[in-house]
């Protein structure tokens, strides 16, 4: 800095030369002068004005330490504080920075996460997803299914929970849906009837389970039902918990939807 002014400035500066020198902007030295902070010492005739060596000297130091992160405010009790311990601050203004990295770091991870989450669903090895979700599990599911649903809204909302679950929550998760998917075997085999107390409280479990997806309204969960007895590969599934499970259970959420007022043959996916 010292060298450069030295070359360049032969005696006073105007604030167009010494915005230059400095690399700054004569709106910032304007606001410097404005605040207190580095003022020119003279004056033209005209009023214009200029920097004496020893202000541009200060304005020098004060370009160092505002590249280091320090305030205004900070770098005034640096230059004029004469009970100013300069390490301090500039100690106090690492740790400030350190925290900031940290921060930036943290974000960094869950935006990675989220990228990740939308790319590939769940965030888990293919090793951990059969151990939260049993040996039979395929992990190629969650991929697969993003080329079906990976432009729809259902699919963001599974990726923005998905980056922020654990694999005991996975783990937990499937462990709930296991037991679901029990008690709705049983109740296929013990004839219990589709809109009955026990059928609804069946239907309303599963909906409320799967809006750890992504939100299920009742609407949706008709037309979820309708793909699970229709398509081949969901009936077979289902049928292969429960014989006859894959109709049941469509009929069963047909019967809940109009105990709360839906008309299930003309629910559409909202």
């Amino acid at each position: 800095m010292t060298s450069m002014v030295d070359s360049e400035i032969d005696g006073d500066a105007t604030v167009g030369v010494a915005a230059e020198v400095l690399g700054l902007t004569v709106r910032t030295l304007h606001h410097w002068d404005e605040i207190g902070l580095a003022s020119p010492s003279r004056r033209t005739p005209a009023g214009y004005r200029l920097y004496t060596w020893d202000d541009l000297e200060r304005l020098g130091r004060v370009v160092a330490y505002r590249e280091a992160g320090l305030t205004l405010d900070a770098i005034r009790d640096v230059l004029d504080d004469a009970t100013t311990e300069i390490g301090s601050t500039l100690r106090e203004q690492r740790a400030r920075l350190a925290e900031r990295i940290h921060d930036l770091q943290q974000l960094d991870e869950r935006l990675e996460r989220m990228t990740d989450a939308h790319e590939r669903g769940i965030l888990m090895s293919d090793d951990e997803q059969r151990e939260a979700f049993g040996e039979d599990w395929d992990p190629q599911q969650s991929r697969a299914a993003r080329f079906v649903w990976g432009g729809s809204k259902q699919w963001a909302q599974f990726a923005e929970h998905s980056a922020s679950r654990s694999q005991s929550q996975w783990r937990a998760l499937s462990e709930a849906m296991s037991t679901l998917q029990r008690d709705l075997a049983d109740a296929v085999r013990r004839s219990v009837k589709p809109g009955s107390q026990e059928a609804d409280d069946l239907a309303e479990r599963h909906r409320e389970l799967f809006s750890n997806f992504f939100p299920l309204t009742r609407q949706m969960q008709v037309c979820l039902a309708r793909m699970f007895e229709a398509d081949p590969g969901f009936a077979s599934y289902y049928n292969g918990i429960g014989d006859g499970l894959s109709t049941w259970f469509r009929q069963s959420i047909d019967e809940s939807a109009r105990h709360h007022g839906i008309d299930p043959d003309t629910a559409t996916w909202e």
